[in-house]
């Protein structure tokens, strides 16, 4: 039975996420962005079907295995075109760093106007990046991980859902520059919605991602008492 139900589970997963994909090819809009989609389509599913997450999990944890391998592939066409990358890693890594001083800046004027506790604000602070480094930072200085993912969750899903239609009504066309976007603010989330639009978007957006990490992780040592 519970083979049956993993089955289910990767299958709906997979279905759920091509048919997102196909509306928002036709209609293209911030509620039809695949990842949103596909995430609300699954929840309703598994609604209906008397499913709960338990059951969900070992599906899910078996699609999950497969991004690493999914990520070090975005490395090839990174590869292929190194001699952009290397041209405006200067420009692109000040970029990220801007971006992510302002995601702080965010996190602390919400905590500052709403009185939010600390934990909170610890969740706010690595809403940004993915969801195992943003879990190891909060569990180390003693916050609430499922805080902390459930932020950075719902940062990755606004990210594809706002990102895309706001970098078109600002002219922002290079696939660099959207791929750093993508990469920066939505990670792992901002990643997939980034490897549709091109393979290279994808990759340098991987390869945000994955910076954005290890910034943030440099950088909440030294903000982490204001927490």
């Amino acid at each position: 039975m519970t083979a049956l139900i993993t089955t289910y589970s990767i299958l709906l997963t997979i279905i759920a996420y091509i048919i997102g994909r196909k509306i928002y090819a036709k209609h293209p809009s911030p509620f039809t962005t695949p990842v949103f989609f596909s995430t609300i389509t699954i929840i309703l599913i598994l609604l209906a079907s008397g499913l709960n997450f338990e059951d969900y999990t070992p599906g899910k944890n078996i699609i999950t295995y497969f991004l690493g391998p999914a990520t070090v592939a975005l490395a090839v066409p990174l590869y292929k075109n190194r001699k952009i990358i290397v041209k405006h890693a200067l420009p692109a890594i000040s970029g990220m760093i801007l971006g992510l001083m302002v995601t702080l800046v965010i996190a602390f004027t919400i905590a500052l106007a709403f009185s939010l506790p600390p934990f909170i604000l610890q969740g706010l602070a690595v809403k940004s990046i993915t969801v195992p480094i943003a879990v190891e930072i909060t569990e180390l200085y003693g916050g609430d991980s499922n805080i902390s993912a459930a932020f950075v969750i719902l940062t990755g899903v606004l990210g594809t859902m706002i990102a895309p239609k706001m970098m078109d009504k600002l002219n922002i066309t290079l696939p660099f520059a959207r791929g750093i976007a993508y990469g920066t603010i939505a990670h792992g989330l901002g990643t997939a919605q980034a490897a549709q639009e091109s393979e290279f978007t994808g990759a340098v957006a991987g390869a945000a991602m994955a910076i954005a990490g290890i910034l943030i992780s440099c950088f909440f040592p030294f903000i982490s008492h204001f927490l």
